[in-house]
């Protein structure tokens, strides 16, 4: 009896400290999260546009799927890198986030080009046959999962910056629960987003009151202009997060002066403001300002990308197909 108290004793000391290792896991990813709000909302923005002409069947599966796609880079591919180079070689975090900033950079300043030039040629989307829904559905999702993965790379590396240096297992527990939240609650806001026209349908057709069925077909008149708006911050977002990864990562290289002029300008432009405005005006200043820069680079990257980097990329694809 004394030696099975004493193993009870021994089980609730284990439990003990594992509830206090869940609660540090909990707290640390909370403080995590909230770090990395502003890549959340410019996730959340970013996504809607990749279901823009979808038949509203499949505006759920293509979340559901792009969703599944952001675990999977978060958990499998993220996880694992972000505290092997955080551990090894730190060194190496600020350039793969610049080239992944490149990217955002490049795509953003693709989809300006192609709203002002919609019959340029484009061989990021020779081959893409409109006329066939799965291979539309196919590369949208495609798309959106590659384009997760930069602001998801920068969701966990801010992520990983906040928590306390501690054992592998908490940091790991905590980046994961810091994926799994943020994961759900972008693609639980993007559901909402996108089924919000079939909601207010519902409440026009089925509401019993005049209130209610009148706030179902404004909800209905609204939702293409949300879902366009959201189209265009999604754009902005990409451009934005991309400089900003860029000016930041220049700045950890040692070359300080594109972000010190961005906080410069952002500072003196919030000054010029009543103080009660200076908060915002010093974001939305440091978001252009970081935009443009953004958008400088991608239209560098544009014709290096589409008519270089991109045939090249199919060429070695159809080498590759022929041999196998």
């Amino acid at each position: 009896m004394s030696g099975l108290l004493a193993l009870l004793d021994d089980v609730a000391a284990i439990a003990k400290v594992a509830a206090a290792s869940v609660d540090d896991v909990v707290g640390q990813a909370t403080k995590a999260g909230s770090k990395a709000a502003g890549a959340v909302i410019d996730d959340a923005a970013v996504t809607p546009k990749y279901l823009h002409g979808f038949e509203a069947s499949r505006e759920l599966p293509i979340v559901w799927r792009i969703a599944k796609g952001s675990l999977k880079n978060k958990l499998l591919y993220l996880l694992p890198v972000g505290l092997a180079l955080s551990a090894f070689a730190p060194w190496a975090i600020a350039p793969l986030l610049m080239l992944g900033g490149a990217y955002l950079c490049f795509e953003g300043a693709e989809k300006i080009v192609h709203a002002l030039f919609p019959h340029a040629d484009h061989a990021v989307e020779a081959d893409f046959n409109v006329q066939d829904p799965a291979h539309l559905e196919e590369s949208k999702a495609a798309g959106a999962i590659k384009t997760d993965f930069i602001l998801s790379a920068e969701i966990m590396t801010i992520a990983l910056a906040e928590i306390p240096k501690s054992t592998l297992w908490v940091e790991a527990a905590t980046l994961a629960v810091v994926g799994v939240a943020i994961t759900a609650v972008v693609y639980g806001g993007v559901a909402l987003i996108v089924k919000a026209d079939d909601l207010g349908l519902h409440m026009a057709k089925g509401g019993r009151l005049n209130l209610t069925r009148g706030a179902g077909r404004g909800i209905v008149r609204a939702m293409p202009g949300v879902l366009k708006a959201l189209t265009i911050v999604g754009t902005a977002a990409m451009l934005w997060v991309g400089g900003a990864i860029i000016t930041h990562g220049l700045e950890q290289l040692g070359q300080v002066w594109p972000a010190h002029l961005v906080h410069d300008l952002a500072v003196g432009a919030a000054h010029a403001v009543p103080r009660a405005a200076q908060g915002a005006v010093e974001w939305f200043v440091g978001a252009a300002l970081n935009g443009l820069a953004g958008l400088a680079l991608g239209l560098l990257l544009v014709p290096v990308v589409t008519h270089g980097i991109a045939p090249l990329w199919g060429r070695l694809a159809r080498l590759r197909g022929e041999e196998q």
